[in-house]
């Protein structure tokens, strides 16, 4: 399953049990009425989802996998999980009144891209590829109150290099991320996301080398960098007891779609194996205290 759709679903619920919330009248309270609720201070959000997608970059074939959900804030600043992975914003934003804030710190994420759950006979003749470990950083801007008083915008982006000798390679991907609730219990979000590679990790996943086009009959291929992938994704989450302040247990669906683009839409593995469009749909249930 790829990784980047991973990680938006991972952060689903969190994004919405922690958005700003409405009045309980369903009436928008004055911004220094706030009441923040259980997210004034310190929280915490797990649980545990699952999600439909494909086994890989550019496969065709998708598989059902579980996606479980860490998230959370101490002392302002907030961790949780991106994908199989783990980051932490070193920012802390105190109790979250501010218009405009800053996110910046490290990330940690495995990559098991065409390791394993391959299905397609032709590209796994092509061989295995090790298990990937990606350390970088992440950085971004968020404004509040852009259409009214309780929504926010932020603009991030990711940067991560291989230190397991995977791949070797580097993957920078920003975002634009806009996210409202409709109610006190109901939360949304849009995303708009886009992936650029670096020559050895597109060389990694998508060039097919002369012995690899002998074993499967693929023609060869030399993958280079560039954009690897552009997508938008829609996300909501629901809080069960009706209000997102009072914490406990909540629901939440996801649904998204990318599309590959350059080498990484017409190397042979993606062109005559596979799919360049990607879609992801995940779900699942948390509990925040």
């Amino acid at each position: 399953m790829k990784t980047s759709l991973r990680c938006v679903a991972a952060l689903c619920i969190s994004a919405a049990v922690c958005g700003p919330a409405l009045a309980q009248d369903g009436k928008a309270a004055k911004p220094e009425t706030l009441d923040r609720g259980v997210f004034a201070g310190d929280w915490v959000t797990v649980g545990i989802g699952a999600g439909y997608g494909p086994s890989y970059d550019g496969s065709d074939d998708y598989i059902l996998s579980p996606a479980p959900i860490v998230q959370g804030s101490v002392a302002g600043f907030a961790f949780g999980a991106r994908g199989p992975g783990f980051y932490i914003d070193l920012i802390a934003d105190g109790n979250g009144d501010k218009d405009v804030t800053f996110l910046a710190g490290p990330l940690v994420r495995v990559r098991m891209d065409r390791h394993s759950h391959m299905k397609d006979p032709i590209v796994r003749l092509l061989g295995k590829v090790d298990v990937a470990v990606e350390v970088g950083a992440r950085a971004g801007v968020s404004f509040s109150k852009i259409i009214h008083a309780y929504d926010s915008l932020t603009i991030s982006s990711d940067i991560q290099w291989d230190v397991a000798n995977a791949h070797d390679g580097r993957l920078i991907s920003p975002s634009i991320t806009y996210s409202t609730p409709l109610s006190t219990a109901i939360f949304t979000s849009v995303v708009l996301s886009a992936t650029h590679v670096d020559g050895r990790y597109a060389d990694t996943y998508f060039s097919v080398n002369q012995a690899g086009s002998s074993a499967s009959g693929l023609p060869q291929f030399d993958a280079r960098s560039g954009w690897k992938s552009y997508g938008a994704s829609l996300l909501g989450g629901v809080d069960l007891s009706g209000d997102a302040r009072n914490g406990g247990w909540g629901v939440y669906s996801f649904v998204s779609y990318s599309r590959l683009t350059n080498d990484a839409k017409r190397s042979p593995i993606t062109a005559l194996r596979g799919d360049a469009a990607q879609w992801f749909v995940a779900g699942g249930i948390s509990y925040t205290f």
